[in-house]
C-alpha cells in the first residue's frame, strides 16, 4: 500500500504540482518517492528531467528536489567552498591529468574505449569522451549518491564557479527504464558468452587430459 500526497509547488511556475508517495508496507515502509507534474500532467522523476524541460525559464541550481523549495543558502555555501578551497578546485579538473592515457592488454595492444551514449555531453573546457568516461567511473566508485551530471544551467556558462564537485563534468542526464533494460540485456549476453567460453575451455582441458592418459597407458 502507498499513500499519495499532491500539493502545489510555489518554487516552480504556476500550475506545477509536487507528489510525495509514501510506502506503507514491505521492507521500504516509511520511505517516500517524490515526483513533479507539469500543468499539462507530464510526470518528472528527477531534477535533471526538470532542468531539461524547463530550460532557461527557471534556474534550478538551488532547487531541492525532495522538499520542492529553493535553497539559496546551500548554493552560496557551495560557491564559497569552490572559491576558497584550492583542493576542491583541483578535483574539478583532475581528469585532465588522465588525458592521453590508454589501457592495454598483456600484449600491449591498446584496448578499444567505450562508445558513450549521445545523451552524455561534457561540460567544461577541452573535454573529451575519454576524460568524461573516467569522471563518471570515478563518481560511481567514490560516491553513494545518484549520478545526475551538472543540473545547473549556469555550469555550462561558467563552470569554474557553478560546477557541482560531487558530480562528473557532463550535462544533466536521466537513466530511463529502457536504458536499464538494454544494459541488463547486454550483461546477460556477456555472462552467457563468458559461460560458453568457460565451458569450451573446460571441455578442451578435459579432452587434453584424456589424450594424455591414453598415451601414457599405451606407452
Amino acid at each position: 500500500m502507498m499513500e499519495r500526497k499532491r500539493t502545489d509547488c510555489p518554487a516552480l511556475p504556476p500550475g506545477w504540482k509536487k507528489e510525495e508517495v509514501i510506502r506503507k508496507s514491505g521492507l521500504s515502509a516509511g520511505k517516500s518517492d517524490v515526483y513533479y507534474y507539469s500543468p499539462s500532467g507530464k510526470k518528472f522523476r528527477s531534477k535533471p528531467q526538470l532542468s531539461r524541460y524547463l530550460g532557461n525559464t527557471v534556474d534550478l541550481g538551488c532547487f531541492d528536489f525532495r522538499t520542492g523549495k529553493m535553497m539559496p543558502g546551500k548554493l552560496q555555501k557551495n560557491k564559497q567552498r569552490l572559491r576558497h578551497d584550492p583542493l576542491s578546485m583541483s578535483k574539478l579538473f583532475w581528469e585532465k591529468r588522465l588525458k592521453g592515457l590508454r589501457s592495454s592488454d598483456i600484449t600491449e595492444e591498446v584496448l578499444r574505449t567505450m562508445d558513450l551514449p549521445k545523451g552524455l555531453q561534457s561540460v567544461g573546457p577541452d573535454s573529451s569522451d575519454d576524460t568524461l568516461l573516467s569522471a563518471i567511473a570515478s563518481a560511481l566508485h567514490m560516491s553513494s549518491s545518484p549520478i545526475t551530471g551538472q543540473t545547473s544551467v549556469a555550469a555550462e556558462k561558467n563552470p569554474a564557479i557553478w560546477l557541482n564537485t560531487s558530480q562528473p563534468l557532463c550535462k544533466a542526464f536521466t537513466v530511463t527504464d529502457e536504458h536499464i533494460r538494454e544494459q541488463e540485456l547486454k550483461v546477460h549476453q556477456a555472462r552467457r558468452s563468458l559461460e560458453d567460453a568457460l565451458m569450451a575451455d573446460g571441455l578442451a582441458r578435459a579432452a587434453e587430459n584424456t589424450r594424455e592418459l591414453s598415451q601414457g597407458k599405451t606407452a
